[in-house]
């Protein structure tokens, strides 16, 4: 599953606010190739228009509408907050998937991802994840369908 890398995860990661996770999340999608530095703006904008907090501690920032003509490659960025950072919804984020999408593809991952965390067991799995390759070999299985 090329979209998601070693190199794109971060475990056990201490944010100060949404922005620095945002920033973060977006710096790992650029430096993979998937989008240039400017669409991490995009992505603040478009959390600044409307929350990307989903539930149960899952937040999935991504660019505004415009920015997708930036996206080279579909790819998601994954950062472990156990300690959560406020991102406007009942519950603090502990998950934040950053996401660039080449045409449909947004709308197939965000479902995948919301189903696989929507299982309290698979959030579990995926907060206590070890190691990176546990964590892309739990979204690859989820990811299938």
């Amino acid at each position: 599953m090329t979209m998601l890398a070693k190199e794109t995860i971060r475990l056990n990661v201490n944010v100060k606010d949404k922005y620095e996770a945002i920033r973060l999340a977006g710096q790992l999608l650029v430096d993979a190739g998937h989008v240039p530095a400017e669409y991490i703006d995009k992505m603040i904008e478009r959390e600044e228009a409307l929350s990307t907090y989903i539930g149960g501690g899952l937040a999935m920032p991504h660019g505004t509408n415009d920015s997708k003509a930036m996206i080279r490659s579909t790819g998601l960025a994954i950062l472990v907050v156990p300690d959560g950072v406020e991102f406007g919804g009942d519950e603090p984020a502990r998950l934040i998937i950053g996401l660039a999408a080449v045409g449909d593809d947004h709308l197939n991952i965000l479902t995948n991802v919301a189903m696989l965390v929507s299982e309290e067991e698979d959030m579990e799995r995926i907060m206590n994840a070890s190691t990176e390759e546990e964590l892309i070999s739990i979204f690859a299985e989820g990811m299938q369908g």
